[in-house]
């Protein structure tokens, strides 16, 4: 099979359009791939348990709109509404870790 010179590597397609790791226009969408990536997390873990968006809004105390925003990345979240939406309305555990 011929190569295609054309093609890039999704990371260099990133670096090209966004710029590399440290420039702000990266740390940005990389900041916004994070949120978006919670809130898949949060979708992901409710529909394996079964559950719907109104079934974990009330068992973490909060509303169905809240969960719904989060789960399409349009809502900022605080840390311990999201231990509430793990813990209380999932019975999960949260696990966190930092990289450098």
């Amino acid at each position: 099979m011929k190569a295609n010179k054309n093609l890039t590597s999704l990371s260099q397609f990133i670096d090209n359009e966004y710029g590399v790791k440290g420039t702000k226009k990266r740390d940005k969408l990389d900041s916004e791939y994070e949120a978006f990536k919670l809130g898949v997390l949060i979708q992901q873990a409710r529909q394996e348990k079964g559950m719907t968006q109104e079934e974990v809004a009330i068992l973490a105390g909060t509303n169905k709109s809240y969960i719904s925003k989060l789960e399409k990345d349009l809502k900022d979240i605080r840390f311990s509404t999201l231990q509430r939406i793990i813990k209380d309305g999932l019975g999960g555990h949260l696990e966190l870790s930092i990289k450098f």
